[in-house]
């Protein structure tokens, strides 16, 4: 298997030959992964990250704002803001991407599984576009893909996905509120956790981040175990 979704041949395929890069595009080439020259996998969150930095850089960013989803990494909202990019975040899905940025007047969006927008040339995710859009970022700045990788640092992430039986909604269970307010507070301002149910299976989602491992996955837990108890 090759491709966005599996990267891991391209990555092997880069230490073989010793190329500078590699780039994987999914069936229908509207997502990218590229491989730096270490074989290190740089996801849509690093694409969009280091894309945005640039366009900044050079006065191309619109509203210096980018729009991501809910998934997108906190280590890449951590990073824009600390070059006073903005963040707009969406529902999951490309479309939900595109529409915040026409209603906005933005110019650059995507996801982390690798759908990036750049909406001065495209309407959707392409990924021979990005692709071309971060190798001319290297022609420009002279630096290995390494080196645009670093620039975004991911914060820890742990995914729970939980069979429910009942999808009432989560603002409606007793106590739920009060329990999560609770768990934002532990992790304080150095983290987040996103909470949904999944549009194609029985299940909810729970996903937690923060610089802390070990702290990140008890309180997936036991959100896990408070949302198995009233949906199971």
């Amino acid at each position: 298997k090759g491709g966005a979704l599996y990267p891991q041949a391209v990555s092997e395929a880069i230490k073989q030959y010793r190329a500078d890069l590699g780039i994987a595009l999914d069936g229908d080439g509207d997502r990218l992964v590229l491989v730096d020259e270490k074989g290190h996998i740089m996801n849509g969150d690093h694409i969009l990250g280091v894309c945005a930095l640039h366009f900044k850089k050079n006065n191309a960013l619109k509203e210096n704002t980018i729009v991501v989803t809910q998934m997108s990494n906190f280590g890449l909202e951590q990073k824009m803001k600390e070059n006073g990019i903005r963040v707009v975040k969406t529902h999951v899905g490309d479309k939900y991407v595109v529409e915040a940025m026409r209603q906005g007047g933005f110019n650059l969006g995507g996801e982390q599984s690798g759908h990036i927008i750049f909406l001065d040339h495209v309407t959707t995710g392409d990924g021979c576009i990005a692709a071309l859009k971060v190798l001319q970022i290297l022609r420009e700045t002279g630096v290995k893909l390494s080196d645009l990788n670093r620039l975004i640092v991911d914060f820890p992430q742990v995914l729970f996905n939980v069979r429910v039986r009942n999808r009432k909604p989560l603002e409606e269970i007793p106590g739920y509120v009060e329990f999560l307010d609770q768990v934002n507070q532990q992790l304080g301002d150095t983290g987040r956790v996103f909470v949904r149910y999944s549009g194609t299976e029985p299940v909810v989602r729970i996903l937690v981040e923060g610089p802390d491992k070990n702290l990140i996955t008890d309180l997936a837990s036991k959100i896990a175990d408070f949302l198995q108890r009233e949906l199971s």
